[in-house]
């Protein structure tokens, strides 16, 4: 509600909406916008479509799609809706839909040449995922046996790191201080990463079950996002895994940031040595379609080829959805369901190698959200649901447990503590997309405390070399506003 004494006009309130979407302070710009709305029961569809676009920013696709479809309704002449409209349908892998939308941008604006390469996108996206389901039927075997990596030759003029297998601690931290120097490994290492790992991940069950080392401890840490320069200083502050010091990376390892590969091939191969003290879990990044969007493939592509990026696309299906320490503490990406009742037992039997589908119980631990209201609501995001404090107390009470943790929301400190303390919100990625300005954080849960007490570790960003966010998303990236 507007503050008492507060006479912006809508006009103003706009004007400062505008500029804060300039400093890129969405969650600030969607509230002024939201103001302006409030204040003129007539307003122009350009509040509605300069919030969609903060939405987009945001990934909330489903409320970008909301706005989009009010400021048509407006003016079903507006070229920027129609295209906004498109770009979230795009980020929730609504191809057709999207396509639609991208048609009507091109019409009503002939001379964009823009709009007509998103459409032309948009078509041929649609047509792989429809070739795509047309040969799922039939079975491939995976990477590992259609590769036959071990009749790969390093050439003998490569002046690289050549890593050994099995792997060991002293050759991971040499690769990861290579990496640091924006070096790579060869790719046979890396398709050999890749078979082990997904030979792991495939013994796991969906909700794995962990104990925190005796007279250790366990760090969980949220969202990475390809800063690879920040996971170096979580490593720096909380200490590798060993065999006192569990660890547990909750998703979103990839995207957004263009050091997705160095992040990913890292905690894999420290989960290679410490099988039993590196835990992964998938986020809603570690899926195809955000993959397409928010540089992941594109990164792949450039530094290890086609082929590669295929082979990571088997291994994130492989990965687990959730951890349970201790039996007490819920680790999850997104958060819980749309329906009650829903046990643990359930989670373990969840089909989990592919990709997620548009709704059900995986989808909803990959994508849902915290909302403060009780109850629940439709996701801001399109996908998952927002679920309130009742909700998170029966669910933990209905399965015996103290705590839920989650990631997949940026946060000021890096951590939130919400639902009375029974729900916390943990994000390791700092400055987020080099703008933002949030810390990142971590949790610390530590063996002999029968009450599970997390301990949080706040921390800034550090300096990576200039390549931006994004920098291999390529014209995907430019669909998102």
């Amino acid at each position: 509600a507007p503050m008492s004494g507060d006479e912006r006009t809508g006009d103003e309130l706009k004007e400062e909406a505008n500029q804060q979407f300039a400093a890129q302070k969405y969650k600030a710009a969607i509230e002024l916008y939201t103001l302006g709305l409030e204040r003129n029961p007539t307003a122009p569809a350009v509040l509605y479509a300069n919030r969609a676009l903060c939405h987009l920013r945001l990934e909330n696709f489903g409320s970008a799609i909301l706005d989009a479809t009010s400021a048509i309704e407006v003016d079903p002449k507006y070229a920027k809706a129609y295209y906004r409209r498109a770009s979230g349908n795009f980020g929730l892998g609504h191809y057709k839909t999207a396509a639609r939308d991208f048609r009507q941008v091109v019409l009503l604006a002939p001379r964009d040449r823009n709009a007509r390469l998103r459409y032309t996108e948009c078509q041929k996206e649609a047509r792989r995922v429809a070739f795509e389901k047309a040969i799922a039927g039939e079975p491939q075997p995976p990477m590992s046996q259609r590769l036959n990596i071990d009749e790969m030759v390093i050439e003998s003029d490569y002046k690289g790191l050549v890593l050994e297998f099995p792997l060991t601690l002293i050759q991971v931290k040499e690769m990861m201080e290579r990496f640091r120097r924006q070096e790579k490994i060869h790719v046979k290492n890396l398709y050999e990463i890749l078979r082990a790992t997904e030979t792991h991940l495939r013994s796991q069950r969906p909700l794995v079950d962990v104990t925190i080392p005796e007279n250790g401890a366990i760090t969980v840490c949220g969202d990475t996002h390809g800063q690879y320069y920040d996971l170096l200083n979580i490593f720096e502050k909380a200490g590798l895994p060993s065999e006192t010091h569990a660890m547990l990376f909750n998703g979103d390892f990839v995207d957004r940031g263009s050091f997705s590969a160095e992040v990913v091939i890292s905690l894999f191969a420290l989960q290679c040595v410490f099988p039993n003290r590196m835990f992964l879990s998938r986020g809603n990044h570690e899926t195809v379609n955000m993959n397409r969007v928010y540089g992941f493939f594109g990164e792949i592509k450039a530094k290890y080829g086609a082929t590669a990026a295929d082979f990571f696309t088997e291994v994130f299906q492989c990965l687990p959805l959730c951890h349970l320490i201790e039996s007490k503490i819920l680790v999850v990406h997104g958060g819980i369901f749309s329906q009650d009742g829903v046990k643990l037992s359930q989670i373990r039997a969840i089909d989990r190698f592919r990709e997620p589908p548009d709704e059900g119980l995986m989808t909803e631990l990959l994508w849902s959200d915290p909302q403060p209201m009780p109850g629940r609501a439709p996701s801001k995001r399109g996908v998952g649901v927002s679920f309130g404090p009742d909700v998170t107390k029966r669910f933990l009470e209905e399965n015996e447990l103290s705590l839920l943790v989650r990631s997949h929301e940026v946060k000021d400190e890096g951590y939130e503590v919400t639902h009375d303390g029974k729900c916390i919100t943990v994000f390791s990625a700092p400055n987020y997309c080099d703008s933002l300005g949030n810390k990142g954080a971590y949790i610390t849960f530590r063996a002999g405390d029968s009450s599970l007490e997390p301990h949080f570790t706040t921390f800034k960003h550090v300096d990576h070399p200039k390549i931006p966010p994004m920098a291999y998303a390529g014209m995907m990236s430019s669909m998102m506003g």
